[in-house]
């Protein structure tokens, strides 16, 4: 007999009628013989209704008694879908997170998960009842030792079913929604996008951080670091749905299950080149005219940068390896002729740093690019994702920057890898599509070009709890009263914009010479797919993607297994729709178009 837990989202119980449809979908699970738990959260927009009301009383409610507001909209749910249950002759019992186990830290409103006491839940389960659990909530000790309250935040349900999924030892954690699965991007937006039979944790972080509302990135980075399995299915149909999964996993320990350490694996490539070209011309198809030669040429390429762009011109950067620096260099010179500057080097090594859900955690690109400032590693590229930073370093620092890198994230040597072999062998070069329409575009120029200078300004945004999604430093340096400086680029959500300005004036004035500057409206495609390191080509085809739809690109950042563009805002959708095409996600079937269930309680 197997143990699943089931979460059902706020469209799944949204009235009587859906939450008695759960309920007999749960009494079917139980009759095949399985063991259940069920995560609901408030039907359906409760906690937008509440969260509504308390606005209407006070513009700045205090955020405990939020807590104990926002609670109340689950509580409605396990009751109801508990007697349910009953109603189809099924033993259940609810339970809120406090009666359940779920221990979380003392902040209110976006807690994360320490532990989960789970032996009342354990009891009910060998009595032969199905345990119903208030999703998005939980206890902390609070001051005194007072039990309190908390709330996990938007997603909480999801991350709240993958928590009990992991402390139990489930054979599965089944997500239900309105959609058939994961799809491979917004169906809102592309009518044509077709239902992914399988995709990584890796992979489904990656496309939860662009804007995929399917899958809270909090309940993906659990799943991800405990392996547990996966499932998202429709609540109205019986399909198979889409299964996420991890090819490694690890205990749930004493650290706290959420609070485990960020970055679990450091890896030093070595043998880089960087091809830098600058002034190059700003129109469609220029990108895609460098890739494709250089592809046609069998040359593959690593990092990619392209730097906000000064007047009518862009700056590009790659990496690749040294061996091919003298075809890649030949390959540009014809291809530029007297337009632009081109400029290459060798000699150099790239630093990464992986884990689950590194840029949910500000701190922890600072800290990196904090260590190897202290011991004099300057960074020439930086490319992030949500699972990956990664660095540009001179050659002969290598060793000396994967052991600080070890250091500073207390890693073991089976963690450390030495020149690892491309991965994504036999994988999708693209599995995935996702348009975020919600980030802004701020470029500091006239960062001075010293070691520490991108710890600072990450440092700066770190303490501020303001989280950067796309960083790009330009490799164009500029000579300056106060010596030679460089541009640094970043995105990040609209909302904070105002806030990032606030934190970085006192940096900006230490600089002297440096200038904060926001550029127009933007949206940014990313391409996700687990086999663009094994696989040629895949960036040179998502430019050409664009160039054929006129698109014209205004900042590219890569890492491993993710390509983004950012574009002007209304050639967002079109993007989207030119990429998802260009490597063959679309098909002829369609789905539930309505769009997922919006990640709340």
């Amino acid at each position: 007999m197997a143990l699943l837990v089931q979460k059902y989202g706020g469209t799944s119980v949204g009235s009587v009628e859906r939450i008695r449809a759960v309920a007999r979908r749960v009494a079917d699970t139980r009759a095949d013989g399985h063991d259940v738990v069920v995560v609901v959260s408030a039907m359906g927009h409760s906690t937008d209704e509440l969260m509504a009301q308390a606005l209407a009383i006070s513009p700045e409610p205090p955020q405990r008694e939020l807590d104990m507001l926002l609670a109340t909209g689950e509580q409605v749910s396990i009751a109801l879908l508990a007697m349910a249950l009953q109603a189809e002759g099924v033993p259940a019992v609810s339970m809120t997170g406090p009666q359940v186990g779920i221990v979380t830290e003392s902040t209110h409103g976006r807690a994360r998960i320490l532990e989960v006491r789970t032996e009342r839940l354990q009891r009910r389960l060998q009595e032969g009842q199905v345990v119903v659990v208030a999703g998005f909530q939980g206890t902390s000790a609070g001051s005194g030792g007072t039990p309190e309250i908390t709330t996990l935040g938007r997603g909480g349900s999801d991350t709240s079913a993958v928590a009990l999924a992991a402390a139990l030892g489930a054979e599965a954690c089944e997500i239900y929604t309105d959609v058939p699965g994961v799809l491979t991007t917004d169906p809102r937006k592309v009518p044509d996008a077709q239902l992914m039979e399988q995709v990584s944790c890796d992979e489904m972080l990656e496309l939860a951080s662009l804007g995929a509302a399917v899958l809270h990135p909090r309940a993906v980075e659990i799943a991800r670091n405990y392996a547990v399995p996966l499932v998202v299915r429709s609540s109205w149909t019986a399909g198979a749905g889409t299964r996420l999964f991890s090819r490694s996993g690890r205990r749930v320990g004493r650290e706290g299950l959420e609070l485990g350490k960020p970055v679990d694996g450091a890896e030093l490539l070595e043998h880089q080149a960087v091809l830098a070209l600058a002034h190059v011309p700003d129109h469609p198809g220029m990108a895609a005219r460098l890739f494709e030669a250089l592809s046609s040429e069998g040359l593959s390429v690593d990092l990619i940068v392209q730097a906000t762009h000064e007047g009518n011109s862009n700056d590009i950067a790659f990496t690749l390896d040294a061996a091919d620096l003298p075809r890649a260099e030949a390959v540009c010179r014809a291809l530029l002729g007297d337009a632009g500057e081109l400029r290459a080097e060798a000699g150099l090594a790239k630093l990464s740093i992986a884990g689950a859900g590194i840029l949910g955690r500000p701190g922890v690109a600072a800290r990196l690019f904090d260590s190897l400032g202290r011991v004099g590693i300057s960074l020439r590229m930086i490319a992030t994702s949500e699972v990956r930073v990664s660095c540009l370093i001179q050659g002969d620092q290598g060793d000396k920057a994967l052991r600080t890198a070890a250091q500073t994230f207390e890693l073991e040597e089976h963690q450390l890898h030495h020149n690892p072999a491309p991965g994504g062998v036999g994988e999708p070069e693209v599995r995935g599509v996702a348009l975020d329409n919600g980030q802004a575009q701020l470029t500091v120029t006239n960062v001075p070009d010293r070691p520490g200078s991108a710890a600072q300004l990450c440092r700066v945004l770190a303490d501020a709890g303001l989280s950067l999604d796309t960083i790009v430093q330009s490799e164009r340096r500029r000579q300056t009263a106060a010596g030679p400086c460089r541009d640094i680029a970043f995105t990040l959500p609209r909302a904070d914009r105002e806030r990032a300005r606030a934190a970085l004036q006192p940096l900006l004035q230490h600089w002297g010479e440096a200038v904060l500057s926001e550029g127009p409206a933007i949206a940014r495609v990313s391409a996700v797919g687990a086999g663009m390191p094994a696989t040629a080509g895949t960036a040179a085809r998502m430019f050409r993607a664009l160039a054929d739809g006129g698109v014209n690109i205004e900042m590219i950042a890569t890492s491993e297994i993710r390509i983004s563009c950012v574009v002007a805002e209304a050639d967002g959708i079109p993007a989207l729709r030119a990429v998802h095409g260009a490597f063959g996600l679309g098909g002829q079937q369609r789905h539930r178009a309505e769009g997922t269930e919006a990640p709340q309680g």
